[in-house]
């Protein structure tokens, strides 16, 4: 299987395992008084871009998403149960603002893109353009 390679990919992972370190120094921290970023799995179809976030816990309310013809961006807040907050032993889930922006890389259909928020999963379906949509092409014999 040939895979696209991706420069931000690995600085992305770069990144994750860098707030990993950092929030694990921070267990003293109130919740939610940390940026996280949920995590995402993106594919692509001959005529889709599709962008899924782990976002359980969040109300749909409570999620933006924001597409421009460079990029993807989806923010938002999972807010921490503060009646109970005295009840919990440990907390390890990020609780608070989020934030996660991606480069398109492709001319889009930004007024059709869809988006769907079920099960803790949201997702984005973001068609591409006319132009970059793979067209067969007849071939005809002499």
């Amino acid at each position: 299987m040939i895979s696209r390679w991706d420069p931000f990919r690995d600085l992305s992972v770069l990144q994750d395992r860098i707030n990993r370190i950092f929030s694990e120094h921070s267990r003293a921290e109130e919740p939610g008084s940390r940026t996280w970023a949920p995590v995402v799995d993106i594919l692509e179809t001959p005529s889709d871009l599709i962008v899924r976030a782990e976002i359980p816990g969040a109300k749909r309310e409570e999620i933006d998403v924001e597409v421009t013809a460079e990029s993807l961006t989806i923010r938002g807040e999972r807010k921490f149960d503060t009646e109970n907050k005295d009840q919990y032993l440990r907390v390890e889930r990020p609780y608070g603002p989020f934030q996660r922006s991606f480069s398109i890389g492709v001319p889009v259909q930004a007024d059709k893109v869809k988006a769907t928020y079920k099960d803790g999963i949201l997702e984005i379906v973001v068609p591409k353009a006319e132009e970059v949509k793979p067209k067969k092409i007849q071939i005809d014999s002499d």
